[in-house]
């Protein structure tokens, strides 16, 4: 099931691993750290997160975490009368807020994985170690 498809009883029962969920998940992340830039409109914003590595958000799955993100009051999504319609994207100050946090972790992980790197290698060592003594 998708986080933002978990609505009704999930959201009383833990809203805060809700918010955070939707805060830390693969593709929100990305579109907070984004937007912290600039405003962006949803075919700039695809390409931008796709163009950070990887495979590529679908349509779908942007759209679905921008109004999840826009339902948390984390993204701002102002929609133009114009023809053809322009949509732009924007944080909100608690929006801000978030993604300077995720940044500051990413840029943490970022920093210390030689570390993270090691101490898995250290883990799956001592692992097999004990795994070929039993």
């Amino acid at each position: 099931m998708s986080v933002s498809a978990w609505k009704g009883d999930g959201e009383a029962m833990c809203p805060h691993r809700l918010v955070l969920e939707h805060v830390t998940s693969r593709w929100g992340v990305l579109v907070l750290i984004q937007l912290l830039d600039r405003p962006y409109r949803f075919s700039e914003l695809r390409r931008a997160i796709t163009g950070l590595g990887g495979r590529g958000v679908s349509e779908k799955m942007l759209t679905q975490t921008l109004q999840t993100l826009e339902r948390d009051g984390l993204v701002h999504r102002d929609a133009k009368p114009v023809i053809p319609p322009r949509v732009d994207y924007s944080l909100t100050g608690l929006g801000r807020e978030a993604a300077e946090q995720v940044r500051a972790l990413a840029q943490w992980t970022e920093r210390r994985m030689d570390d993270v790197l090691g101490a898995r290698r250290a883990y799956d060592e001592a692992r097999d170690v004990r795994s070929r003594a039993s």
